[in-house]
């Protein structure tokens, strides 16, 4: 690997190597070469003509495989881990050295526009999926872009708007995923986002980049901005960014060495940015090594459409008048409905915008495999309003009322979500509504199939179709993925991640989306996604972690073992129907009688197992022993609280299959006692009754415990010790009593140290 030596470039040059040279590579500066950095986390969208951050420019043809909304519905972390490396291969091919990806913010609010490209709104199933894709990605000697660090949850106002988020939710929620791809995963950079937290732009956080990336989590690599995203070099880079892009034609390049020969910036810092570029840069010409004149475009496709089949969610398969409707049967008719059918919906708008190799159009994929039956075909509606709504209507009637069964593709259109702007709501087109209904009146077969990015209102849907397949969107092989689970090819075993909600009022963030004058109050702090709907016992559509199977699987001998390194979790899965089937397997946490609050489970860990029909296996999952920790806000880092822990084993989040408890030995806590402390607190430790009774007798409590109204051991245990001072009438000072708090601390120290 070539080694470059920061100390050989002047200040000046050390400021260049830190900023774009264009819209996507960097400087060359001496012998330090230029790198090419380029969207996005599910195709490399390669500009080699005109560029442009919002997917406008074309680029170079490449495999769109399925973005992040429905991969994550995978749960595989193999899968990730493949398409991570395909995506490798092709960058390679194309000349790029860093892919901007994965993209792992929390899906806070379904309306936001850009959740399309973000997994889930769980930090643990975010965080694996995203470490495996990484790993995948880097192992072909390409860099990986994590992004957006973070606290990127809305599109309004995203440049400028503050994420004010207290310190529990922030770690426990909006960084844990990063942390945990940062720790396992290495990548070569990490991207900032647009945003502020807590008042303090991305760009410019020092405790964001610096404290709590590279001294807490030990990140070594490189900080680069989203595109845009600085507003002020010198202090971006004071706080530990590296590459500002697309660069700024030099001119920020001069701020740098202005603030440092002016004494606003240390020449030290601006040599450690630049150190870390040319380590990036060393990386990268070895990984230019191994660069390859062309990928397998054919067999990249097929991967595709391996991966988008098992990211299918079969949200409802109902039986009608005794006989299944999903899988299809061959040798019976069918309509198909809707204008996504031969217009589909595989991928999202912006940024990560990619030119595709080939598109399967699910019509044709669905004739494919349809054999000798007879597919008629009627558009239904259009998704921009050209159409004549009445007479596609009745047209799409009367083909499902001729057919056997009607497969209805409704969805989102690329216009009506997408990066920059959020949605108003989360409905579904009232034209295709309309649809549905009319055509459910005539064909109660009726299989509804759905394409979008962003979670949907589907009370309407699951009320009326007897067969519901979330197909989310699906990549460029996505209309073979459907046909193959449509016709049982494949047995679907996709899982939701996130929750489908009655209604929009219901979301853990209604009304404090997507914010005003300039700020986002995360106002349900811990509570995100399923933590609040089960918090609260909420109805849901479709809870977290759904899906369903052509096959059934039972659950049994949970068992779980705590070391260590966390708690073993262990329990046998059989495959009790007649097809072969994936089982994802998940594993929430709770821990009953918790001293902080806490959801009511989490989900800790997860696995997929492949069986034959009537076979059984043992899976088992490290429930690792940082990911039962909280963070004390105190103390002012992760605790884990010991006693019990709950392990669930389930087939989503509200289908529990096996509890099983454990003992969890607890981190040492011992927080100094001081004037502050409370006359509770103080009395928990050991022997202060006596000590703290003979310096300051307590008065006795009344032989009518009503007659004051209340319960006085109560209201005394809140009172601060200091304030019992103004008590004591002089007869006890402060010194007094902050000696004996000094002797119980050394104490409990002592006692704690043992």
């Amino acid at each position: 690997m070539t080694t470059h030596d920061p100390a050989s470039l002047s200040t000046a040059q050390q400021a260049a190597v830190g900023s774009g040279a264009d819209f996507w590579s960097t400087k060359q500066v001496g012998d330090v070469p230029s790198l090419v950095l380029t969207d996005g986390p599910h195709g490399v969208r390669r500009q080699v003509g005109a560029t442009d951050h919002l997917g406008l420019a074309g680029s170079e043809p490449a495999t769109c495989f399925p973005p992040a909304v429905g991969l994550g519905q995978s749960w595989d972390t193999d899968l990730a881990a493949k398409v991570g490396t395909a995506l490798g291969l092709e960058s390679r091919a194309l000349g790029v050295d860093v892919l901007l990806g994965p993209g792992i913010n929390i899906k806070r609010d379904p309306r936001c526009g850009r959740n399309f490209e973000y997994y889930s709104e769980d930090p643990h199933l975010s965080g694996t999926l995203a470490a495996s894709w990484v790993r995948g990605l880097q192992e072909t000697g390409v860099g990986a872009s994590l992004k957006h660090f973070a606290a990127n949850n809305t599109e309004h106002d995203r440049m400028r708007s503050s994420s004010d988020i207290a310190p529990r939710p922030l770690r426990e929620i909006y960084l844990r995923a990063f942390q945990h791809v940062v720790q396992k995963a290495q990548p070569w950079t990490v991207m900032c986002s647009y945003n502020r937290v807590n008042g303090v732009y991305a760009s410019e956080n020092h405790w964001l980049l610096t404290e709590v990336l590279r001294d807490e989590w030990g990140f070594d690599g490189v900080v680069v901005s989203d595109w845009g995203a600085v507003s002020n070099r010198v202090k971006a880079v004071a706080a530990g960014l590296d590459l500002e892009m697309p660069g700024a034609g030099g001119v920020t390049d001069a701020q740098v060495v202005a603030a440092v020969e002016e004494g606003e910036l240390e020449a030290a810092v601006v040599a450690r940015a630049a150190a870390r570029m040319l380590a990036l840069a060393a990386k990268a010409e070895a990984g230019r090594a191994a660069r390859v004149a062309a990928f397998d475009a054919e067999a990249h496709h097929d991967l595709a459409r391996q991966v988008a089949a098992h990211c299918v969610v079969l949200l409802k398969n109902e039986p009608v008048e005794g006989r299944a409707v999903l899988p299809l049967e061959e040798g019976r008719s069918l309509a198909v409905i809707g204008e996504f059918a031969q217009s589909p919906r595989y991928q999202g708008g912006g940024s990560s915008h990619v030119n595709p190799t080939r598109v399967d159009l699910p019509l044709e994929e669905i004739r494919a495999l349809a054999a000798d039956s007879e597919v008629t075909y009627a558009a239904g509606f259009t998704t921009d309003g050209s159409g004549d709504a009445a007479a596609l209507r009745d047209e799409a009637v009367r083909a499902a009322a001729a057919a056997d069964t009607a497969v209805v593709l409704l969805g989102l259109a690329a216009h009506q979500e997408s990066e920059g702007f959020d949605r108003d709501h989360i409905e579904l087109p009232t034209e295709q509504l309309r649809l549905l209904a009319a055509v459910v009146r005539a064909q109660p077969r009726t299989v509804v199939v759905l394409s979008h990015g962003g979670v949907l209102r589907l009370a309407d849907v699951d009320h009326q179709a007897a067969a519901v397949l979330d197909g989310a969107l699906l990549g460029q092989a996505g209309g073979g993925a459907l046909a193959d689970v449509l016709f049982g090819r494949v047995n679907p075993s996709g899982r939701l991640t996130e929750t489908v909600p009655v209604r929009i009022e219901d979301t853990p963030a209604y009304l404090d989306f997507p914010g005003e004058h300039g700020h986002v109050a995360y106002g349900e702090g811990l509570f995100v996604g399923y933590r609040w709907y089960d918090a609260r016992s909420m109805e849901v559509t479709y809870p977290f972690g759904h899906g369903l199977s052509y096959t059934s699987f039972a659950y049994s001998g949970l068992e779980l073992t705590a070391g260590a390194q966390g708690i073993t979790a262990s329990v046998t899965v059989t495959n009790t129907g007649q097809r072969a089937g994936r089982e994802v397997v998940q594993f929430y946490v709770t821990r009953p009688g918790s001293a902080v609050v806490r959801p009511p489970q989490e989900l800790k860990g997860h696995t997929v197992v492949a069986l034959a029909a009537g076979t059984a296996e043992r899976v088992s999952v490290l429930i690792e022993r940082q990911d039962l920790a909280y963070w004390d806000v105190r103390a002012d880092r992760w605790i884990v609280e010991g006693g019990g822990y709950d392990v669930r084993a389930a087939a989503s989040s509200r289908d529990i299959r096996a509890t099983a408890t454990v003992e969890v030995e607890g981190d040492g806590l011992v927080l100094p006692l001081t004037l502050d402390s409370t006359l509770g607190e103080v009395m928990a430790a050991p022997g202060a009754a006596e000590i703290l009774g003979a310096l300051m007798p307590m008065p006795a409590a009344a032989a009518d415990s009503d007659v004051l109204g209340v319960d006085m051991a109560r209201m005394m245990a809140s009172i601060p010790v200091g304030r019992l001072l103004s008590f004591a009438a002089g007869a006890v000072t402060a010194a007094d009593l902050e000696k004996l708090l000094g002797d119980l601390n050394a104490a409990r120290a002592t006692a704690a140290g043992s």
